[in-house]
C-alpha cells in the first residue's frame, strides 16, 4: 500500500529515533507481550496509527516483518503470527 507523503516521513522519523537513540521511548517501540522478542514500532499521523512488527538480531540489527494500519486497540494476532513465522523463517535462513 502506498502511503502519503506526510506518513512516510514520519515513518522515517520515526526509524532515525530507533536508529540513534539509545533508549526508545514506548511511544515509538514496544515490545509486544507473550511474544518471543518480538516489537511493534509504533507511527502516528493525525487520527491514523501505524505499527510495525520488528525483531532485534544480535542487539543490534531492527528486522522488520509486517506493517499495518492498526484499526483497533489491540493488535491483531493474525499480525504477530505473520511476525513470529517471519521471524522464525529469517533466523533459521541464518544458519
Amino acid at each position: 500500500m502506498t502511503q502519503s507523503e506526510k506518513v512516510r516521513e514520519k515513518i522515517g522519523y520515526v526509524f532515525r529515533i530507533v536508529k540513534t537513540v539509545d533508549k526508545i521511548p514506548k511511544k515509538f517501540l514496544k515490545h509486544l507481550e507473550g511474544t518471543d522478542g518480538l516489537y511493534e514500532i509504533r507511527v502516528e499521523v493525525g487520527s491514523n496509527i501505524f505499527r510495525i512488527i520488528c525483531c532485534f538480531d544480535k542487539g543490534n540489527i531492527v528486522v522488520l516483518f509486517n506493517a499495518f494500519q492498526k484499526k483497533s486497540q489491540k493488535t491483531p494476532k493474525q499480525e504477530i503470527a505473520l511476525a513470529g513465522k517471519l521471524k522464525k523463517e529469517y533466523f533459521n535462513f541464518k544458519k
